[in-house]
């Protein structure tokens, strides 16, 4: 009979410190698909949207960033399943389903939407830094979209992607909540703006928002970014996953828009850019809260500059055919293309000319609707999803959401084309 005893290595505070600290960076590794989609999305054109709410109406449409949170969780999570549950990317999917003539023209569609846009993430980069400096604008803008295009040349541009974005979150989140400490909003208002209500004159901003925040084209790529983590190494994704990094695009929007409420709605201050948070904050709380509040404007335009490039070309490269992994050099070339064309228009036009801005937004009408039911239609489908398929609450919630973005589009035909 054998009486030797197992050794068990006692427990120290060492190796549960240990433990603690790789469970924390396993954690905030999982959320990087959710993180990536978040930074994209709160860009310098989000933060001005937001910043004009707060502005304008106070604290009283706080509410709208938890219902556009709730439409994107939901049309995100659906991506990020038909990621899991199928072996070729979304675009792949309705090509098989529809044909090779709409999913090409979804992917040129996107394609040409984030070209249009990113020049405003371009100069929402070199704005934050110049006025910081007091440089030139320019100057920041061929610089930052230079080092952005030195990134694709990782070789594991996946990984630098997610650790970058997350980096730009967490700065993000603690340039507003220092912010939000030094405004000290009142708490009150902040309770009773989450109690839906539209003001008089606001369904404009209030549309705008919204359709900003239920990012169907962000929600779309979250199928891709589920794929690139399942290729690097495989992992169950969660409603958790997705939902963290969303839930972060939603503190941020409410902080901004809860400091832009107490800063500038009490002086009556317009709203033009995202940099007039900070022009109002210097004579107030001093020189060095302004530049706080350029360094997260900067995390927000950096961030979308980046990402955002990266789901147009990634999208594009996909339509004709390259694949869309994000280690294809044909891939990476389009992502290029994206910053470049942005950083010119940028640089001639010194902001997004109002004519780009039309043209993306004809483009959008069309295009979201179509894309938001192509997801719903195949995230339904049993025998793509397997177990992965719609719940019956996220169908009924897809529905809603649906039934919002061909409202917003027929909106949108009407104040384009008709009026």
């Amino acid at each position: 009979m054998n009486t030797e005893k197992a050794v068990v290595a006692p427990i120290t505070e060492k190796s549960t410190t240990r433990n603690t600290g790789h469970a924390f960076k396993k954690w905030l590794s999982s959320l990087g698909p959710g993180i990536i989609i978040a930074a994209v999305i709160f860009g310098p054109s989000k933060m001005t949207i937001t910043s004009k709410m707060g502005a304008e109406y106070g604290y009283s449409l706080l509410w709208v960033v938890a219902v556009g949170i709730f439409f994107l969780v939901i049309f995100t999570n659906m991506a990020a399943r038909i990621g899991m549950a199928t072996s070729h990317s979304l675009l792949s999917s309705i090509r098989l389903k529809w044909g090779r003539g709409v999913s090409l023209a979804v992917g040129i569609g996107i394609f040409l939407v984030t070209i249009s846009f990113q020049a405003g993430n371009s100069a929402g980069t070199g704005i934050s830094v110049a006025e910081a400096t007091g440089t030139s604008t320019i100057l920041w803008i061929v610089v930052f979209n230079t080092f952005g295009i030195s990134l694709l040349f990782f070789r594991k541009f996946y990984k630098v992607l997610e650790r970058l974005m997350i980096f730009l979150v967490i700065a993000k989140l603690f340039s507003f909540f220092t912010t939000l400490f030094l405004t000290k909003p009142d708490a009150g208002a902040i309770a009773h703006g989450l109690v839906p209500g539209v003001e008089k004159g606001s369904l404009g901003l209030v549309i705008a928002f919204f359709a900003s925040t239920f990012s169907i084209v962000g929600a779309f790529y979250q199928s891709y970014l589920v794929q690139e983590r399942k290729k690097l190494n495989p992992y169950k994704v969660d409603n958790y996953n997705s939902f963290t990094g969303i839930l972060l695009l939603g503190i941020m929007s409410a902080v901004v828009m809860i400091c832009a409420a107490a800063v500038l709605h009490p002086q009556g201050i317009k709203v033009t850019s995202a940099s007039d948070m900070a022009r109002a904050l210097e004579p107030l709380f001093g020189k060095h809260a302004a530049t706080l509040f350029l360094f997260g404007l900067f995390s927000a335009s950096f961030s979308a500059l980046v990402g955002n490039a990266t789901i147009g070309g990634t999208l594009l490269g996909d339509a004709l055919g390259y694949g869309h992994l994000l280690t294809s050099t044909k891939t990476k070339i389009l992502i290029a293309v994206v910053m470049i064309v942005g950083a010119i228009v940028a640089i001639v036009f010194g902001k997004l000319p109002l004519q780009l801005i039309i043209f993306a937004q004809s483009v959008t009408i069309f295009l979201v609707p179509f894309i938001g039911i192509a997801m719903f239609l195949i995230s339904n489908d049993e025998k793509i999803m397997g177990r992965y398929k719609n719940t019956l609450f996220v169908k009924i919630s897809g529905t809603i959401g649906l039934m919002i973005l061909i409202a917003f589009a027929i909106s949108n035909v009407n104040e384009l084309f008709l009026k």
